[in-house]
């Protein structure tokens, strides 16, 4: 499953909407991860996905839900089919719209900017951990509450 997820970590909720609330149902996220020092703002509907400072959960980024690998086919195809889907509780579809650095030298951070239909994420750390990404690549969000 290692070539399908392309980043995974346990992330914790620092603060909500540290810019004030802007959504009645969407609020933005940030959270700091566990293993790989990576930071996060995520924006989150919290109409079926409840956010509280303090959650640990984990968060995975991958190309597709297939199991196999096999790309997916841009169509939701219900039935019996087993999916990465399968072991999370949130999950978004969307397209990498920006990767950018900032700093230099040992201070160099890498960012990653994702649009979820219009409900973005901003992925910064260790360049090492984003080389796997593509400008306008399609990726699955998937979160799990520990």
């Amino acid at each position: 499953m290692s070539n399908i997820v392309l980043f995974e970590d346990i992330f914790v909720v620092d603060k909500i909407d540290p810019d004030g609330k802007k959504f009645d149902k969407v609020s933005r996220i940030e959270a700091r991860s566990q293993n790989c020092d990576m930071y996060m703002l995520l924006d989150v509907n919290t109409e079926v996905y409840r956010m509280r400072i303090g959650d640990k959960f984990t968060m995975a980024l991958a190309h597709t839900l297939n199991l196999d690998g096999t790309p997916d086919t841009g169509y939701y195809t219900p039935g019996g089919r087993k999916s990465l889907a399968d072991k999370y509780e949130y999950v978004m579809h969307g397209k990498l719209y920006k990767i950018s650095d900032e700093g230099s030298g040992k201070h160099l951070k890498a960012e990653i900017y994702v649009s979820y239909g219009g409900l973005l994420m901003m992925l910064k750390g260790d360049p090492s951990y984003i080389t796997q990404f593509e400008l306008d690549q399609k990726l699955f969000l998937l979160m799990r509450k520990l």
